[in-house]
């Protein structure tokens, strides 16, 4: 494969994927963690390290230097597989794995055609970021009034979403292949947003057609 931006880019990003599922997948298998996890405010804690570090890495990651964005993002995705591990608990594991092939060939597809296309996709990724808050604003009442038919609503609007999205990331780090930026940190910037892409739809998917464990 090439050494270009892109490649570099899918590599950590599948690297993330890797640690935040094997995590998710333990700690869903030991009973110790998850009770010490999901038992107490451990998991709310963990939730906002897990905000914390992808805002810091959003916001500084051109500034560190790249062996601290690498170790950042790797802690980010080990934090993320700890929060991770309910869907394992919830879901049955043929699901989770037939979901994620879904989500990965619907992730490939958008990838490419966000590759290819000469179609600049900044007014469609503007516009998808402002639906995507009028969402996160919609899904925070629905907290409060607990409507199954807006949750299950939410999630097909979030899949169509972060299918638009993942097109205008790959077009967006591909833009910045010639940007003169340092390239390890620039592949660190991307994995992020594509893996967020990538976590998103598969989550909201599995919400949509994942089966509950018997």
């Amino acid at each position: 494969m090439k050494d270009n931006l892109i490649s570099k880019t899918f590599l950590w990003m599948c690297f993330g994927l890797l640690i935040t599922f094997i995590t998710g997948y333990f700690v869903a298998h030991n009973e110790v963690m998850l009770e010490n996890i999901y038992g107490g405010w451990g998991y709310w804690i963990f939730v906002i390290v897990e905000l914390l570090l992808v805002i810091v890495l959003s916001a500084l990651i051109m500034r560190m230097k790249p062996a601290t964005a690498k170790v950042c993002f790797l802690l980010y995705s080990f934090v993320s597989g700890l929060t991770f591990a309910s869907i394992f608990v919830y879901y049955a594991i043929d699901s989770i794995m037939i979901i994620f092939l879904v989500a990965a060939i619907i992730f490939a597809v958008m990838a490419i055609i966000g590759y290819t296309t000469n179609v600049d996709l900044t007014r469609i990724g503007t516009y998808l970021f402002f639906a995507l808050v009028a969402v996160l604003v919609v899904a925070l009442i629905n907290i409060f009034i607990g409507s199954s038919m807006l949750a299950m609503i939410i999630s097909i609007v979030c899949v169509l979403i972060f299918i638009g999205i993942t097109a205008y990331d790959v077009q967006k780090i591909k833009a910045l292949e010639n940007s003169g930026l340092p390239k390890e940190n620039l592949a660190i910037y991307g994995a992020l947003d594509l893996y967020l892409d990538f976590i998103n739809l598969f989550i909201h998917l599995l919400s949509i057609f994942g089966k509950s464990r018997d």
